[in-house]
């Protein structure tokens, strides 16, 4: 009985000191590893972000300019569809002026996208819900902008201002100039 005794209360011990230190140092060195790749995760994340802003900005200014070619200065003869700045767009042979697009009117510069909210934000669709938003309502959709040259920020780093790139109206004969991504402050 005496041994059948020990061995049961040997089933119902615990665990010693010595197995539940090794497993919080375990677990210590997990989280050690684990919580800066964590971190890391988000600001990849803006860092992907900011890139998907700049190719939908590279974008739209050349399908915007494409359009402004292929209408050749011929207004519209009746008001651009969508509800977003609702109008009759001139397509202006020099360039500036507005052209329609299946959302509403975007103003152009030097037959581009103007560095506007009612230009290259519109254009780019940054704010799909939004038409010519302000920087706060953009902030919703995780950007700002603020500037001319318009600088495009995502918000949520350290620094937004520093988590961003800029975009300056093109100059007569001349593309857009779209800079860099900035990533020190995602």
């Amino acid at each position: 009985m005496k041994i059948q005794s020990l061995a049961q209360r040997r089933q119902m011990q615990g665990f010693t000191m010595i197995e539940l230190i090794v497993v919080i140092v375990i677990l210590g060195i997990l989280a050690a590893v684990a919580l800066p790749r964590f971190t890391n995760i988000q600001r990849d994340a803006r860092i992907a972000k900011l890139n998907a802003a700049r190719g939908a900005v590279q974008a739209a200014a050349g399908m915007i300019h494409g359009t402004v070619l292929a209408r050749g200065g011929v207004a519209d003869t009746t008001p651009c569809a969508g509800a977003g700045n609702p109008g009759i767009a001139n397509n202006a042979a020099t360039g500036n002026g507005t052209v329609c697009t299946e959302n509403g009117r975007v103003n152009i510069t030097n037959a581009y996208p103007a560095a506007t909210s009612a230009g290259i934000i519109n254009a780019s669709g940054l704010s799909p819900s939004i038409w010519s938003p302000t920087s706060a309502q953009l902030s919703g959709e995780g950007y700002a902008f603020a500037g001319n040259p318009i600088s495009i920020r995502v918000t949520g780093g350290s620094a937004p201002a520093n988590c961003s790139f800029t975009y300056a109206n093109a100059a007569a004969n001349a593309a857009p100039v779209i800079g860099q991504v900035v990533i020190t402050g995602c």
